[in-house]
């Protein structure tokens, strides 16, 4: 019979490990009656549920691409921004488009998605995605031509970098302006479709990484905390440094 320090630590090395790593450990220790073992078979069955709910919740999250799959596009694109509020930096887009045989688990909206967890997300979307692209609008941009409008140009950079080309646009609300593919608004869909989910977090993630850089070259202001947003921070600094070269000069009037 094995020790229970051992089969603790057989324990820790199978939780990254998914439900049939849980399945195998209960099957070689359910009947083990230590007081010990049968905590750890406690832990494997919750963990076994919470993977099972995740997997549920993950298939609602694929109703619309499976709908379209069905019938007969191949190539469904999700797409979505990040950036639009803050008072600082880019305004950047993902577009996504996922295999159809494969579910992703833990897509969502990027701002419920834990920032340790969209990292890893966002490595698997890269690995696994039939094809996503980034679009970027620089604040110079935004003041130009405004938020809006500077989201849909970035939303068009990304889609016009797909390989393949998207058959149908999953857009996160929003109805992007001259743009020659089937357009399927959904209100909220960073919560309800995986591919605007997966392109939620690739925004996040890439927008994040840009403002830390500007934390670097731009000291004072907190752009890696608060990523550019308008917190009493920000504005603080914002009154006492003054505007930087990233900042949105049409979005700090009342501050400057």
């Amino acid at each position: 019979m094995r020790a229970i320090g051992e089969i603790t630590e057989e324990y820790g090395s199978i939780t990254a490990g998914g439900k049939e790593a849980f399945r195998s450990f209960l099957h070689a220790y359910e009947g083990d009656e230590r007081k010990g073992v049968v905590k750890l078979c406690e832990r494997a069955k919750k963990e076994i549920e919470k993977i099972e709910a995740e997997e549920a919740r993950t298939e609602k999250m694929y109703t619309f691409e499976d709908k379209f799959h069905a019938e007969g596009y191949r190539y469904i694109c999700g797409i979505d921004e990040v950036g639009r509020g803050p008072l600082a930096g880019p305004v950047v887009t993902c577009a996504v488009i996922l295999p159809a045989d494969e579910r992703i688990l833990f897509l969502n909206d990027s701002k419920q998605v834990k920032k340790e967890k969209r990292e890893e997300l966002y490595e698997i979307i890269k690995e696994k995605a039939v094809s996503f692209a980034v679009g970027i609008c620089s604040e110079q941009t935004i003041d130009e031509i405004n938020i809006l409008q500077a989201t849909y140009e970035a939303m068009r950079q990304a889609i016009g970098k797909l390989d393949p080309q998207p058959e149908i646009l999953l857009n996160d609300a929003v109805k992007i302006p001259n743009v020659n593919v089937r357009q399927i608004p959904i209100i909220k869909g960073d919560t309800l479709s995986a591919s605007i989910a997966a392109a939620s977090i690739v925004a996040k993630v890439t927008r994040d990484r840009m403002m830390e850089e500007y934390d670097r070259l731009y000291p004072g202001y907190g752009f890696a905390k608060h990523v550019g947003y308008g917190t009493a921070e920000h504005i603080a600094a914002l009154k006492e440094l003054g505007p930087c070269p990233i900042h949105r000069r049409s979005f700090i009037t009342k501050f400057v």
